[in-house]
């Protein structure tokens, strides 16, 4: 590898990095500066918070989420196995199985901390 192949990939990096930096200096620069006690108020459906609004969130409402994300990537990979089956090999049989016995395995981890359990 040369010397302009890396130039290549720090001239991308630097713009990659840059571009989005530049967007939210020039946006920070023409934003309408006007503070206002009530834009720095809580907003919750246009209804007056009661109590403190700091509230804590139950982490469990993420973990419903990240488990149906786990499952629906898995439905994501194994439609196009599912489709291409009659052209495989053993190899490929093999390769879903190692992938759904890790999914399967993230599964019982979940089951066995009661992640599953709606409390």
């Amino acid at each position: 590898m040369n010397l302009e192949t890396y130039a290549f990939v720090g001239i991308l990096s630097a713009v990659g990095i840059g571009f989005p930096i530049v967007g939210l200096l020039v946006a920070w620069l023409l934003r309408p500066k006007k503070p206002n006690p009530i834009k720095k108020s809580t907003y919750e459906c246009g209804v007056e918070t009661m109590g403190d609004t700091w509230v804590q969130f139950k982490a469990q409402y993420y973990l419903f989420a990240l488990i149906f994300v786990i499952f629906d990537i898995e439905a994501v990979f194994l439609f196009p196995w599912a489709v291409a089956y009659g052209r495989l090999d053993l190899w490929a049989l093999l390769e879903v199985v190692i992938f759904i016995v890790i999914l399967v395995g993230g599964l019982a981890y979940a089951w066995r901390k009661n992640a599953l359990e709606w409390q």
